[in-house]
């Protein structure tokens, strides 16, 4: 194989921090496979950019990228920075132009896709931007898919099941797992009386401030909870476009507590105080937290979660309930109120947290990329 042939190109319209390790760890594993692991990255919109969640590797080479019609498409010229790959590996957007061009061309090397298998969030799943999507499902060589849910979804669009590889998406749950067992009980009191709970339970939320998250069915149901559990407390962990909707009703109740976006031990800091997780809306790789931080999630049917939603276990590492608040106020209620569950469901927590890893990731990914190569 010549040079030019062990060269493997990932491509990423924009860098966010908690993939760096991914890529960091793959690199380091095609290498002793003779491959090298080629990264290509772009920048994000205006609004990705307020999110301050960009990360950086010194060996990722940036190429220009460039929106339209409101960061509805985009063109990055990826054809003239790839030279003669291996394998070439995007992700599964409408929106990438240079996509279509890589599909449609005739090519010398695998093409493969890395995403969901659909929009999980779509409002129109039969629409033409979904019909289209699926389409595009079968005009590349090889699949990555997010977790098991995503295999399946990309499997029932025609793709054959052997040549999908389920990466089981990850963060480095490990960097979590050793934060959060550094925090001592006499720091997580400490925390406690900082944010003015007193010995009651608490609930969390973690996450984005933004309309999928249904913060008014959060802030609904939480009171529902406070009604009936008169020293309960909600703490929200997490800045975005609603931070002012949030701030204005913990302002009008007292009991509950935002302190903005929180990273690293600072997060697990603040998720230990709590018992359980609350998360109405959607759900993505934040279920990662509970797992790491042994705090079980309760989220709802809602239709809006990302594929990761496949790793909650109902009952067993979690609980989901039907898309309906007194359901979830009931179940929130029960597993607050039942310390033998709570513990049953950290005990899962914790054993899921060990699995869903940056170094497993890793490890499916190198591997799923040979398999595409030797096919």
């Amino acid at each position: 194989m010549s040079s030019a042939g062990r060269n493997v190109f990932i491509v990423q319209r924009r860098l966010t921090h908690y993939r760096t390790p991914l890529f960091e760890s793959m690199r380091e594993l095609l290498a002793g496979h003779g491959l090298q692991l080629r990264l290509l990255i772009g920048r994000g919109t205006p609004e990705e950019d307020k999110k301050g969640d960009a990360g950086e590797l010194s060996w990722a080479q940036t190429i220009p990228t460039t929106y339209f019609v409101g960061g509805r498409l985009c063109w990055q010229p990826i054809s003239r920075h790839i030279g003669k790959p291996a394998l070439v590996v995007v992700t599964q957007e409408n929106k990438l132009l240079q996509n279509h061009l890589l599909m449609l061309a005739p090519r010398r090397f695998r093409l493969a896709f890395w995403g969901h298998g659909a929009n999980l969030q779509s409002d129109n799943p039969g629409g033409l931007k979904e019909r289209f999507k699926r389409w595009t499902t079968n005009r590349v060589d090889w699949w990555f898919a997010y977790t098991a849910m995503s295999a399946d979804l990309v499997g029932r669009a025609g793709f054959p099941a052997e040549r999908i590889t389920v990466l089981n998406n990850a963060v480095d749950t490990s960097e979590l797992l050793q934060q959060r067992r550094s925090v001592t009980p006499a720091e997580t009191s400490a925390l406690r009386e900082s944010l003015g709970f007193g010995a009651g339970p608490v609930g969390v939320y973690v996450g984005s401030l933004y309309a999928d998250k249904r913060l008014d069915f959060l802030f609904s149901a939480a009171e529902s909870i406070r009604a009936v559990v008169p020293d309960f407390n909600l703490l929200l962990v997490g800045d975005g476009p609603e931070r002012d909707k949030v701030q204005s009703w913990c302002a009008a109740h007292p009991w509950a507590r935002w302190v903005g976006a929180r990273f690293g031990r600072e997060k697990a800091a603040h998720i230990s105080v709590a018992q359980v997780m609350l998360n109405p809306g959607g759900v993505g790789l934040g279920i990662l937290d509970a797992f790491a931080c042994g705090v079980p999630m309760v989220t709802t049917e809602c239709g809006r979660h990302g594929p990761e939603i496949a790793y909650l276990r109902n009952g067993t590492n979690g609980v989901m309930t039907a898309d309906r608040q007194d359901d979830y106020v009931d179940a929130s209620l029960e597993l607050l109120l039942d310390g033998a569950r709570q513990e049953r469901l950290r005990e899962a927590c914790a054993a899921d947290a060990g699995e869903y890893t940056i170094e497993n990731m890793a490890l499916r990914f190198s591997d799923g990329i040979r398999q595409a190569l030797a096919f």
